[in-house]
Order: structure tokens, then sequence, then C-alpha cells
């Protein structure tokens, strides 16, 4: 578990990253995907792979400033709407639809077009 002088530790290796901004922009981190959790969208969990075979999660309300857009109100799943990306958590794309669900899919597009650095 991280400390408070810690934004996240690789429960693998022990990689320490101190900040965010450090952990998404470490080239050997890599967003792989999202487990949503349609009850509460922040509880939902961003899925990280790192360079020594190791994935780490982050709760999605540790992004939710990163993104600044609209959110909707209502819930598509399982509409005529939704093109069900929110259900198979290797998905990482973004969601055309009009969704509660779709902003979470923007942080995402952020987090992969993050400056990598060596």
């Amino acid at each position: 578990m991280a400390t408070d002088k810690e934004f996240k530790k690789c429960s693998s290796c022990g990689q320490i990253w101190k900040t965010r901004e450090g952990f998404v922009g470490d080239s050997a981190i890599d967003i792989v995907g999202y487990q949503v959790n349609f009850s509460s969208l922040g509880e939902g969990l961003f899925l990280f792979n790192h360079n020594c075979q190791t994935t780490l999660t982050i709760r999605a309300s540790e992004f939710k400033d990163l993104y600044d857009g609209s959110i909707f109100t209502e819930r598509l799943t399982n509409s005529e709407d939704c093109p069900e990306y929110c259900l198979h958590k290797d998905n990482i794309e973004r969601c055309p639809a009009r969704c509660e669900c779709a902003y979470v899919r923007e942080i995402i597009q952020v987090i992969k077009n993050w400056p990598k650095r060596n």
C-alpha cells in the first residue's frame, strides 16, 4: 500500500511512483483496461501493466480531475445506443454514447496519450 509520500507502489517489484504524473508518464507503465463499477463509477478500477509483468489497479476517482467535460446523467448500458465497451475490461476505447460512463472512458484517453519519459 502506498504511503502519503507515494502515489503507487508496485506489489511485485517494489517500484515507487511519488506522483500520479510520474506514474502515468513512466514508459514502463501502460493502461490496459478498466473494470467498471456501475454502482459507483469512481470505484471502478483502471488496470495498468508494469514492465515487471505485474498488473496494477488504481481507482478511477484518482484521475477524475483530468476530465473537465460534460458528465451525462443517464446510464445507457443494455440500450441500443450502448457499444458495451464497459462490459469488456480490456477495451479502452473512447465511447461515443451520451452515457454517464462515457467520461471515465475520456479519462482513459487522457492517460493513454500522456507523454512518456524513458
